[in-house]
């Protein structure tokens, strides 16, 4: 039997999710407060993440939506700048000096 994550969340907490769910302009912002809510409803996260949500996840991935949001909020859900796949090919950039001569 999978085992089930407690999660408490104030009032105020499951508004700010459920709005998140319903309106956020972010997909995967309403995809993470999609997958909190129904841990805090009491599916397990394994269950969240193989079969709660319209992707399966890892259930480390769902864990960690979880952990981001307790202490941040709904900022916590939002990808962090410099976060993702970084550029491969850089463009020459012009040097700050004059011509050397």
């Amino acid at each position: 039997m999978p085992k089930v994550t407690k999660l408490c969340l104030t009032a105020e907490q499951l508004k700010e999710l459920t709005t998140a769910r319903n309106r956020h302009p972010k997909a995967y912002v309403r995809e993470k407060a999609a997958a909190i809510l129904k841990v805090q409803q009491g599916q397990s996260i394994r269950q969240v993440a193989l079969h709660g949500l319209h992707k399966r996840r890892s259930e480390h991935t769902v864990k960690g939506w979880i952990d981001d949001y307790l202490p941040e909020g709904i900022a916590g859900l939002l990808v962090k700048v410099g976060r993702g796949r970084k550029p491969a090919f850089f463009p020459p950039q012009p040097h700050g000096g004059g011509t050397g001569g």
